[in-house]
């Protein structure tokens, strides 16, 4: 789906673009990353799973913002993600990553389905794409 066609189901909206609004987005994914890494050294599987989900969800939220959209729902800033692909700004593992991470989120959080194999995966995604957004924000 196109960004038009986001915006006609109602999954984006247009906003101006907001440097500021995206920066807020990156401190929050920092926070949440450095939050799964102190779990995961706790051994708290599940919240390291769903504390890096969310590392990556607000560094792509961050993109967002910058290129002037506000989602209406998590599924559509892998849709955006997807778009960046599409349009060679973007590889496609990194949306490959977001939707591992979603999923890998949704099962620790509503399934209780989480290991610590799957915590070290999801952090070590999750540190990746965390960067790979930063270079990507400086393209912006």
């Amino acid at each position: 789906m196109d960004i038009e066609g986001l915006i006609e189901e109602g999954h984006i909206q247009r906003i101006k673009p907001s440097r500021e609004l995206s920066e807020k987005e990156f401190d929050e994914a920092e926070y949440d990353l450095k939050r799964a890494k102190t779990e995961l050294e706790e051994e708290d599987y599940k919240w390291t799973i769903i504390k890096a989900y969310f590392a990556v969800f607000h560094s792509a939220r961050g993109i967002l913002f910058l290129m002037g959209y506000r989602e209406k729902s998590h599924f559509a800033v892998g849709e955006v993600l997807d778009v960046l692909c599409s349009e060679g700004k973007l590889e496609n593992s990194y949306i490959a990553d977001f939707k591992a991470s979603s999923s890998a989120r949704q099962s620790a959080d509503y399934h209780y389905d989480y290991s610590k194999k799957r915590a070290i995966e999801i952090v070590e995604l999750a540190d990746e794409f965390v960067e790979r957004m930063k270079k990507l924000r400086d393209e912006f």
